[in-house]
């Protein structure tokens, strides 16, 4: 591959890895991965060191500002697993704008997104199997066009619903369910910009 062109990675990150090359701290990092990514890779966005799921990692530094600094919305999907059955009047709430307070202190309320209840996790990601499903539990698919800092545990933790698990599962039209956790596969720019709308 030519060296002059940027590159592009898909990873599933596993949970307790921070969305990381560098850190002060003792934590699993993304270097830890098995693949060898080149020089000035970095990640766009990031999951938490509890958070699961698709990130994507690249050497163009001008991929931040097209995928989140435009006027374009972008969806992004997460399975997440709650604490006890989650009910209609509670699905509601969330779609229609939950406050809570962002960094800084200030109370933010989310935009309107899509949730739903998922009957079957399996069929949106394989390796959602958890030992904590014995429990009364609620697996929801919940679609947001937005990302404040921890933004989907404290929606559904103001609904009074613990967050068990979450696991982004999708950019748009890029999904990660062909993916292991851990696992990495390199794609070429004009696919991963069609799949992601930009």
């Amino acid at each position: 591959m030519n060296s002059e062109k940027h590159r592009y990675f898909v990873i599933n990150k596993p949970f307790n890895m921070v969305s990381q090359f560098v850190s002060p701290d003792k934590v699993r990092l993304l270097g830890d991965l098995e693949f060898d990514f080149p020089e000035g890779t970095h990640a766009l966005g990031r999951l938490d060191n509890e958070s699961e799921g698709l990130l994507i990692l690249t050497t163009n530094k001008k991929m931040t500002n097209l995928l989140f600094k435009t006027s374009k919305k972008h969806g992004r999907a997460y399975l997440v697993m709650v604490k006890n059955v989650v009910k209609p009047k509670t699905l509601d709430q969330l779609r229609n704008g939950i406050p809570f307070v962002i960094t800084g202190g200030e109370e933010y309320v989310s935009s309107p997104c899509k949730v739903e209840i998922v009957e079957n996790p399996r069929t949106i990601y394989p390796h959602s199997e958890d030992s904590r499903e014995q429990f009364p539990h609620t697996w929801l698919l919940i679609t947001l066009t937005e990302g404040k800092f921890h933004q989907v545990r404290k929606m559904v933790g103001n609904v009074q619903h613990r967050c068990f698990r979450l696991i982004r599962v999708s950019i748009e039209n890029l999904k990660i369910n062909h993916l292991a956790p851990g696992r990495v596969e390199e794609m070429d720019e004009k696919t991963i910009f069609e799949l992601i709308g930009i």
